[in-house]
């Protein structure tokens, strides 16, 4: 048996920042965040055409309420998706469109 220690209080823990300095990685932060926000588009627009289809009988053939009512809940699952993606990014390396 061994007596217990106390724990020490006065431990200074340095600051830790990750290091982005790989030549590469600016290129990859801009050619990601392209990818997401150009796939977040395309999917927020087969969003409104899909509940505008169904929203509004006149507005789309047969075919097209069809296809909406089917893949409706796919579609917010890609944005779902896509959204976390995004998020997960923007916390990790800065959320850049590269503007």
């Amino acid at each position: 048996m061994s007596p217990i220690s106390p724990l020490p209080t006065d431990v200074e823990i340095p600051d830790i920042q990750p290091d982005f300095s790989a030549p590469f990685f600016a290129g990859f932060q801009v050619i990601a965040s392209y990818i997401l926000a150009g796939a977040m588009l395309v999917v927020l627009i087969m969003l409104i055409i899909a509940g505008a289809a169904l929203a509004f009988r006149g507005i789309a053939s047969d075919r097209v309420r069809t296809w909406a009512g089917e893949n409706i809940l796919w579609i917010f699952i890609a944005a779902a998706v896509l959204g976390a993606a995004s998020g997960l990014f923007a916390w990790f390396v800065n959320f850049d469109f590269g503007f």
